[in-house]
């Protein structure tokens, strides 16, 4: 038989098969579902072949793979769906183990970007930590720390905390003309002056601060200090800024607690080139003037109008005085406080604090400038000092003079105005000061307004001991009679032997509500005892610069 009879005789399911065809019968009927092993054990023995019959190997399958499908040869219409079928009955078993492995190696891939996303994330942090600390840890190191426990004498010569949680800050600026000082000339080796000393007063629940500039040229008491050299100085009448230059920092701080029985709680120190990096690092401060300014020795040549300096045209700015205004110290200080409130407000109100780069540029620039002692000689101090300010409302940040006025024996130097100067330093020590509305206009020389203390509570009747100089260079001790010109007297600076404390007393256990000798000093028996003593009105952080 031909194998197109043959094809032709599969084509017709359910034919009687004939002797002649008889080793065709094991070919396998159509299905129409997979077949099982069981349905190939059930099915009819095919007849045995006749040996003279054709071999048909290409239709029957051994029977050691009875699940092999029947070739498609000139298959008819239904034969592709029943050999695909039977395809899948034959590999079905094997699929499933397909799928689960496709999974798996799925789920290895998810596996190892997962372990690979949390190394990279791992790394990243470790690495931005590392240099964060590094940063930290540079900016740390950048500020200079003195501490002046020694220098500053014992405990119980210092005046005690009254207000815990308000702060007293003294910052000085020093010509130390030393390193790269040395382009503004030298004063001779060995000479500090600091021109610019300001006591800022940060009011315990910080809404609210001043900054009083006392003039370099106040004629003060200056008690004995410690010299550079180790030796001690006799204590002395002069003009204010001499005792930085005999002391430093420590005489200065002993000279203020001696005048004004404010315990000074931190100091900082800045000198020409800390300043203009400073200024640099907020890409300017504008100023506003109202006529040309020009000083050869300050380097500094401006027409009138609005300026925006940078930090060499600034330091010239804040320390001209030979030729601008009328040439005293008292009109400098009015334009260092102008530059100072517009300083502090380019500072908050920009986006210095918000900008990284800016703020690491301010920061770095600011910690290589300043000397400060322990209590602010790390990072995380000043830090947390700035967080406690940053808050204040720019019309609560006031900067004025001292009251003041012309010295009674040489109009070339200051004296304090009582009883403003007592009733001012009164409120500074017991944190009763307030901020009332910024100053404009000129005063009665006919200069820039540099500040108001009014008075809002007569003085404490209480009498207090004070500590002078007398003709002879001797410290004395005194009771003054006049209202309100001493204050309440709450911890001398310097004390004669009659009201030092025993030995081994500390501040620990002093009670800020004693007066240097030991005698309660009146408590607050009404309101007005813990309302404002004075009323300040200066130049604010809120003000335009050229307003007034």
């Amino acid at each position: 038989m031909s194998d197109s009879e043959r094809a032709g005789k599969q084509a017709e399911p359910g034919r009687d098969a004939s002797p002649e065809t008889a080793p065709e019968a094991p070919t396998e009927p159509e299905i129409s579902a997979p077949r099982t092993a069981a349905a190939e054990t059930d099915a009819p023995v095919a007849a045995e072949p006749d040996p003279q019959a054709e071999p048909e190997q290409d239709v029957q399958a051994p029977e050691s793979a009875p699940a092999v499908p029947p070739p498609p040869v000139a298959a008819g219409p239904e034969e592709p769906l029943a050999a695909a079928v039977a395809a899948m009955a034959a590999g079905g078993e094997a699929a499933a183990p397909d799928r689960l492995s496709r999974r798996d190696r799925r789920r290895r891939v998810y596996k190892r970007v997962l372990i690979g996303v949390t190394v990279t994330v791992a790394l990243c942090l470790v690495a931005g930590s590392i240099a964060v600390y590094a940063i930290y840890r540079k900016l740390d190191g950048n500020i200079t720390t003195e501490d002046l426990t020694a220098k500053l004498g014992p405990e119980q010569e210092r005046p005690p905390i009254v207000a815990h949680d308000a702060a007293n800050i003294l910052l000085m600026g020093s010509d130390d003309r030393s390193g790269d000082n040395k382009q503004y000339g030298d004063i001779g080796e060995g000479t500090k002056r600091s021109d610019t000393t300001i006591l800022l007063h940060l009011a315990a629940d910080r809404k609210s601060s001043v900054a009083i500039s006392i003039p370099r040229d106040l004629m003060v008491d200056i008690p004995s200090c410690v010299r550079q050299d180790g030796s001690k100085s006799r204590a002395y009448r002069d003009q204010f800024n001499h005792a930085f230059e005999i002391g430093g920092a420590a005489c200065t701080i002993k000279t203020i607690e001696q005048m004004t029985k404010i315990r000074v709680d931190h100091h900082i120190v800045i000198d020409f080139s800390g300043f203009k990096e400073m200024v640099n690092a907020v890409d300017g401060v504008d100023v506003c003037l109202s006529q040309p300014m020009r000083d050869t020795a300050a380097k500094l040549d401006l027409p009138a109008g609005k300026h925006r300096l940078d930090g060499e045209q600034a330091l010239g700015y804040v320390r001209a005085r030979k030729n601008v205004d009328d040439g005293s110290d008292t009109q400098r200080m009015t334009r260092q406080q102008r530059f100072l409130a517009a300083l502090v407000k380019k500072v908050k109100v920009g986006d210095m604090l918000t900008q990284p780069w800016k703020l690491y540029n301010l920061l770095d620039a600011g910690t290589r400038s300043i000397t400060a002692d322990p209590g602010l000689s790390s990072l995380r101090e000043l830090m947390d000092l700035s967080d406690s300010i940053k808050g204040i409302p720019n019309d609560k940040v006031a900067f004025l003079t001292v009251p003041r006025q012309p010295y009674r024996l040489d109009i070339n130097r200051d004296e304090l105005i009582q009883p403003q100067a007592d009733r001012l330093f009164e409120a500074i020590r017991q944190d009763r000061v307030a901020v009332g509305a910024a100053v404009t206009g000129k005063d009665e020389n006919g200069f820039e307004n540099n500040g108001e203390v009014r008075i809002e509570q007569a003085a404490t009747p209480t009498p207090s001991t004070r500590t002078t100089i007398d003709e002879d260079g001797n410290r004395v001790t005194v009771t003054p009679t006049a209202p309100g010109s001493s204050g309440t007297g709450k911890g001398a600076g310097t004390r004669s032997p009659a009201d030092t404390k025993a030995p081994g007393s500390s501040a620990s256990t002093t009670d800020p509500t004693s007066t240097s000798g030991g005698t309660p000093s009146a408590k607050p028996t009404s309101a007005a005892d813990t309302g404002p003593i004075v009323t300040v009105s200066g130049r604010t952080a809120e003000q335009d610069v050229c307003a007034g």
